[in-house]
């Protein structure tokens, strides 16, 4: 049986260049042996479990949607404000919530301390992600960004 402690691991950063998107994070999952984003079918777990901490002002990362990933949080400590869909919700320690495949998503820290949270995704493979805010697109496991131009179905096929 493979088993970390938990305190033993390091903390990650995250940070996008103007910091508006800044998160440490422990990726429980990958110490445990899994591997990022392939799910079973690329020899990784059937979840991913991360503990998240996200400075006062900061958030986790754009409003965004996935399109077969289903995310549940539990809430450890502080609070945040989810930006999901088309409303908004305070949430603080003891608090959990879902968010399944086709719901827009983000976490804000609200609050005056360090937002604390699990989360456990299941982990399939060929996922992707929209951010409807920049009209952008995402797919995994190559992490590849982009936004697509529209063009006829048969452009370059012919």
């Amino acid at each position: 049986m493979k088993r970390i402690r938990v305190d033993d691991l390091p903390w990650e950063e995250s940070v996008s260049p103007k910091g508006r998107f800044h998160s440490f994070y422990r990726n429980l999952s990958l110490a445990l042996g899994g591997k990022r984003d392939v799910g079973t079918a690329g020899g990784g777990h059937p979840f991913d479990v991360q503990i998240r901490r996200v400075p006062p002002g900061a958030s986790v990362c754009p409003f965004h949607v996935h399109g077969s990933q289903w995310e549940f949080f539990l809430v450890s400590s502080g609070e945040a404000t989810i930006r999901c869909d088309d409303e908004t919700a305070v949430v603080s320690a003891g608090d959990a919530f879902l968010h399944p495949p086709g719901t827009a998503h983000k976490i804000s820290n609200t609050g005056t301390e360090d937002f604390v949270f699990i989360v456990i995704a299941d982990n399939p493979s060929g996922e992707n992600c929209f951010y409807p805010d920049s009209g952008k697109w995402m797919v995994k496991p190559a992490r590849k960004v982009f936004r697509p131009t529209e063009t006829d179905y048969f452009d370059g096929e012919e």
